[in-house]
């Protein structure tokens, strides 16, 4: 296993890895405050936090395996070559189990707070039972070949293929309402922090070993980085330009709030 060749870029790793660790992890309670406060979880697109739900889940079990087994870590030695380092970092792993936890607790919410006529669409529920479905079809077949590598890496690009469909639900309801009322833009500023950090984390680890593998070495986390900047930017602008607080609560106060939470609004609700 590689050893850092610099001091203050080791140091720099460990401070932008914390940094990306607090920026998304303070990035859950923003939301979960907001629905406390109201009592309520209107403006929450629920088929958002169940695919996050699955998206965290797939990045925690890749990060906490590649993290504490020799196993793994070994057959990762033996495909990228044993002068590399791990990808995954100790804030990577405290990340991913803090979030399953915090999804969780707002998937929570959801159920005790007022939350009008939303429900989780077939769409969103169909998309969760395929992925742990596919997941549980790829363990029988690691199984006998003991091809643990592999099969994290399979549970690395649910987490992106997650990453890249839990957004839609919310971006779409916030088009269809006019507004981000009840969608936390403390979320989203955090988020992208945290985004920006933990891109600049594998920058720094790659300027020091000279080699950029670790990037498609944990390509998930690389696209887990530039998919949330992209999305966080499209709410950003949501936000603070097509849907401002002001003119989003004169919409709303002329009835013009759709409650459509779905991914497609033809999908049909349960």
């Amino acid at each position: 296993m590689a050893s850092w060749n610099s001091i203050p870029l080791e140091i720099s790793y460990e401070i932008v890895g914390w940094i990306a660790f607090a920026s998304w992890s303070i990035s859950f309670y923003p939301q979960l405050i907001l629905n406390f406060r109201r009592r309520s979880v209107v403006g929450l697109n629920f088929d958002f936090v169940m695919l996050n739900l699955t998206k965290h889940s797939s990045y925690m079990i890749y990060n906490v395996c590649l993290y504490f087994s020799p196993v793994i870590q070994k057959q990762y030695f033996d495909t990228y070559g044993d002068k590399e380092m791990i990808p995954v970092a100790a804030n990577d792993v405290a990340f991913s189990i803090h979030a399953v936890v915090m999804t969780a607790v707002t998937l929570f919410q959801i159920f005790i707070y007022e939350r009008g006529p939303q429900k989780v669409s077939r769409l969103a529920i169909g998309i969760v039972v395929v992925v742990w479905a596919f997941a549980a079809i790829c363990f029988f077949i690691a199984l006998p070949t003991h091809s643990w590598l592999w099969l994290i890496s399979i549970f690395n690009s649910i987490q992106v293929f997650m990453t890249c469909v839990k957004y839609i639900p919310q971006a779409k309801m916030n088009f269809t309402r006019k507004s981000t009322v009840g969608w936390s833009i403390g979320n989203i500023l955090l988020d992208f922090t945290g985004g920006l950090a933990n891109y600049l984390q594998m920058v720094i680890q790659s300027i020091d070993q000279n080699s950029w593998k670790n990037f498609y070495g944990n390509i998930g986390k690389t696209l887990l980085s530039l998919i949330s900047i992209f999305f966080d930017i499209l709410f950003m602008f949501q936000h603070y330009v097509l849907y401002p607080e002001k003119k989003a609560s004169k919409s709303l106060e002329t009835g013009e709030e759709s409650n459509e939470p779905l991914i497609d609004s033809s999908h049909e609700h349960v």
